[in-house]
């Protein structure tokens, strides 16, 4: 008997072949269920889109009331909410510029060069045809790309803080209604023509959600306005439940049921508690948050699907079987470096910690790492700036802890390093610090023969190279890692009966002092969730000295040398540190002008530089002007908090 396939069978064969050889089989998807919930929760929101366009119409014509235009914008953002775990997690980028990103001058993701405005050759479209073709994840932004350049923000934030403001410019809403319509219709399109949803994306898009729940939602970080924040989170929670229908009906009935009194009761608890300077945060990431986080990969683990790292083999920055968003291992240090988990060794990190302690590499033979990095302090130093290689001369800043440092996407103060190993090179080249350079460095380890058993258990008999030792020492510092603080252990249930002033401190942490709307949980960075792949930093306006009118003179990140960041947005713009383990790192701030953490705290709560009238010295700040209000109760509660999350590290990682 004679068979012949058609070109689609042949297709299909080899398309099931391919996903089979992928780790992906033919039951990793439901794909006309999840089809059907995602487009239907993504054209419902672009018909209130549409509704907040034609309100903002109206009110330009004075037709409508300003409660109008209030109510149909937080109609739009709670549908927003609902399909918010899928947009985000397929269209990230296009998302956060374009249709809910956070209300500040920003620099352009695509800026279009002049000479490109009027052309039409490439696919017969115009750049801004192009650039409207596609999402931003999917565009090749290299083409038309242009000089950098600052822009002002533009979405559903941005209208937040707008239409809850008292002062309301019309014609500034109708433009960014207008704009945030135009930028979705094209994510709607995609979403329409996209061939699979794939079971393991969506079980990684929920769980990320839950994270983005906690650590931005309930915060106020989308909602500056409003503050409408416990409602839009119990919507983001339905949304959740009704993505992953076709995946829970795969489940034993009993664990259905139990699944499900979980999702009622969180949102029930949303919905019941709406303060939202009284909203007990800690209760809901131990009671709803981690559950439900834990109860998703279980529910992960039941069905048998993979990761998208296991899938695809890619190094992700958050681990997809980290059961808890307090884990210790909930990120992934080697998506930071680049030194890869199958290079890494304990022998690599007893060489790097060898080269960390070692005086003998800096010029002056009586510098090294611990210098500036002193185990018993987190390592960081305890002095304001660090002192130099020259006597009497310090360094130009203060000395950050380096214990969690690993988790960045840039590094220094002011973001002029891209990872580890170049990070090293800059404390090695610098002439204030290690005042030497590569060659140099290699060729007195060469000649140290303390060194040649270390570098050959690490290396074998492979060279000493200066990418082997910014390896070694990028090894050392990834490993100064802890998420084990006396708060970690209340968080993920491990202590019970948390006391009631770290309970309290971290309630105003997490809400009315707005901490947490730049130190995201759960690093307590500026690391931004739930994709933790960037950093930010924030223009805060910190004076030469506490209780002054005088400005800091550092002009930070503008002066980084990348082209991209000079620009006035970044003048006096500093990265976001950690506040974990402050109670171990004074002093503090870039200037290491501020002592105590009641200084610190006093500083905010005066609401930085612009709160003290000093708005024409730092014209940029992005920490809000408005004074907290924090009494002398709160502001103690705030710093047993903060010093709840201190690790002890001197006992896991000094020098012995």
């Amino acid at each position: 008997m004679n068979f012949k396939l058609s070109f689609p069978i042949v297709f299909f064969v080899i398309a099931i072949w391919f996903w089979n050889q992928n780790g992906i089989s033919k039951s990793d998807y439901s794909e006309n269920n999840f089809r059907h919930i995602i487009t239907t929760q993504a054209k419902t929101l672009a018909k209130e889109i549409d509704k907040l366009n034609t309100i903002a119409i109206s009110y330009q014509n004075k037709c409508v009331t300003v409660e109008q235009l209030r109510n149909q914008l937080k109609k739009t953002r709670l549908s927003f909410k609902k399909a918010e775990c899928i947009l985000e997690y397929y269209y990230p980028k296009h998302i956060k510029s374009y249709i809910n990103g956070p209300p500040l001058n920003h620099l352009d993701p695509y800026p279009i060069g002049e000479e490109h405005n009027s052309d039409t050759h490439y696919y017969r479209l115009t750049p801004e045809e192009i650039k409207k073709s596609q999402p931003l994840d999917y565009l090749e932004t290299d083409h038309y790309r242009g000089a950098p350049k600052v822009v002002t923000p533009v979405g559903l934030q941005v209208l937040d803080e707008m239409i809850f403001d008292d002062d309301i410019n019309a014609d500034d809403v109708l433009k960014l209604t207008s704009d945030l319509k135009d930028n979705y219709v094209i994510l709607v399109k995609t979403l329409e023509m996209r061939n699979y949803f794939y079971d393991h994306e969506i079980m990684e898009a929920t769980r990320l959600e839950l994270v983005r729940i906690f650590s931005m939602g309930i915060t106020g970080f989308d909602t500056p306005g409003s503050q409408n924040a416990m409602e839009e989170a119990a919507v983001s929670l339905e949304g959740i439940q009704e993505v992953l229908q076709p995946l829970l009906l795969k489940l034993p009935i009993a664990e259905q049921e139990e699944l499900k009194k979980q999702f009622q009761n969180a949102i029930a608890y949303l919905n019941k508690n709406k303060d939202f300077n009284r909203f007990d945060r800690f209760t809901f990431i131990t009671s709803h948050v981690n559950p439900l986080y834990k109860a998703l990969l279980q529910m992960q683990v039941s069905l048998q699907i993979k990761s998208t790292s296991e899938i695809s083999r890619e190094t992700t920055s958050w681990n997809a079987y980290s059961v808890s968003i307090f884990a210790e291992d909930f990120l992934n240090p080697y998506y930071y470096t680049i030194l890869k988990k199958s290079e890494d060794s304990e022998a690599l990190q007893e060489l790097g910690k060898q080269l960390f302690y070692d005086t003998s590499l800096s010029d002056s033979g009586k510098m090294s790492c611990a210098s500036c990095h002193n185990p018993d302090k987190a390592f960081s130093d305890g002095v304001p700036k660090s002192l130099s290689n020259i006597e009497g001369k310090n360094v130009k800043r203060n000395s950050p802890s380096l214990v969690n440092s690993v988790f960045s996407d840039r590094f220094f103060y002011d973001l002029r390093a891209q990872d580890l190993e170049e990070q090293a090179g800059h404390v090695i080249e610098n002439h204030m610090e290690f005042n030497t350079n590569f060659p140099e460095l290699v060729k007195k380890i060469k000649n140290n023969p303390d060194y040649q058993q270390p570098f050959e258990k690490a290396f074998g008999k492979k060279d000493i190279t200066r990418y082997r030792l910014s390896a070694a020492l990028a090894s050392y510092v990834a490993s100064l890692r802890s998420f084990n603080s006396i708060f970690d252990q209340y968080a993920r249930g491990e202590l019970k009966g948390i006391p009631s002033q770290i309970k309290q401190g971290f309630n105003l942490f997490m809400g009315k002092a707005g901490c947490a709307t730049c130190h995201f949980a759960p690093t307590f960075t500026g690391l931004v969730p739930p994709l933790f792949h960037e950093n930010e930093s924030e223009v805060l306006g910190v004076l030469a000295k506490p209780n002054t009118f005088d400005v800091d003179e550092d002009l930070g990140r503008i002066e980084n040398g990348f082209t991209e960041d000079n620009e006035e947005i970044y003048r006096k713009s500093f990265k976001t540190m950690t506040v974990r383990n402050v109670k171990l790192t004074a002093p503090y701030f870039h200037n290491g002008a501020y002592n105590t953490l009641n200084e610190v705290v006093d500083f905010y709560n005066k609401g930085g530089a612009a709160g003290l009238g000093l708005t024409y010295e730092v014209p940029n700040q992005t920490l809000p002007p408005d004074k907290l209000k924090l009494s002398k109760k709160e502001i103690a509660a705030l710093i047993a908090f903060m010093e709840s999350l201190t690790d002890n590290p001197v006992s896991k990682f000094k020098n012995q």
